[in-house]
């Protein structure tokens, strides 16, 4: 069994993992586009782990889509995506706000008939260490 722990940008929001990570998606829908501003979403699935809340709990708020399934936990100060629970069975993880590292690697992209026309051929594109100057 694996502890993993996370938090918000801003702090106020921490919390801990204990279990294991059935899957790890990249989601290229529009709607996963859209809350996060990116080409896709990355984020860890579990049916089994638990979830623990440290400091902020009152901070969390979340989202649903109407009509969809769609949903997305945040901290209600800084906007920073959280673990959702909203899901009957199943705990979403957005891979961004664990402070300790994962060794698993994503499993699939998928949705991938809604993927950006700028998320293609991003190996060629430069790489820098920090902010270009």
């Amino acid at each position: 069994m694996t502890d993993h722990f996370g938090s918000c940008l801003c702090g106020t929001v921490s919390f801990e993992l204990t279990g294991d990570f059935d899957s790890f998606y990249l989601c290229h829908c529009q709607h996963c586009q859209k809350d996060t501003g990116s080409a896709h979403a990355a984020n860890l699935f579990s049916q089994s782990a638990k979830l623990a809340w440290r400091s902020g709990a009152d901070a969390v708020t979340s989202f649903t889509l109407p009509g969809t399934r769609h949903n997305k936990s945040f901290c209600k100060l800084c906007g920073s995506a959280l673990p959702s629970t909203q899901i009957p069975g199943l705990l979403v993880v957005p891979a961004g706000c664990l402070d300790t590292e994962i060794s698993m690697a994503p499993t699939a992209h998928i949705f991938s008939s809604s993927k950006a026309v700028w998320d293609e051929g991003l190996g060629d594109v430069p790489k820098f260490e920090g902010l270009p100057e």
